[in-house]
């Protein structure tokens, strides 16, 4: 009799749904609000957007050196494909190598002109001419 009993109240009790979609919306639901609320009394977006934009330039910029030689090195690489291919008798299409050539020549400008292309984008940012 004890066994059956505790099957009963095994079924009785209420299960736990931590996983479920009802718990998952209720609390995007919860995050929601409360950012609503927030931003009616503060303006959340662009002080995040800022504290990200921060870290992640902070970030970019220890890596720069990396980055610039692995660019570098992808741009000879698509050099390197594209003369294989003359090699074989078979020519690159116009706009693999118009894109070619484009970014060689951006990868150019951002390694030996880099404020330049600095000072040209915080103008545009700025609404300057």
């Amino acid at each position: 009799m004890a066994p059956e009993r505790d099957r009963e109240v095994e079924r009785d009790r209420p299960r736990n749904n931590a996983g479920s979609s009802s718990t998952v919306v209720a609390s995007l639901a919860a995050l929601g609000a409360v950012f609503a609320a927030s931003s009616c009394c503060l303006p959340v977006v662009p002080f995040l957007f800022a504290a990200g934009a921060a870290g992640t330039s902070a970030f970019f910029l220890q890596l720069r050196p990396y980055l610039l030689v692995l660019s570098v090195l992808l741009i000879a690489f698509g050099f390197y494909k594209s003369w294989r291919a003359r090699q074989c008798n078979r020519r690159p299409g116009p706009l693999s190598t118009f894109l070619l050539w484009f970014s060689a020549t951006v990868v150019i400008v951002f390694i030996f002109f880099p404020q330049v292309v600095a000072n040209l984008v915080a103008d545009l940012l700025a609404g300057k001419s």
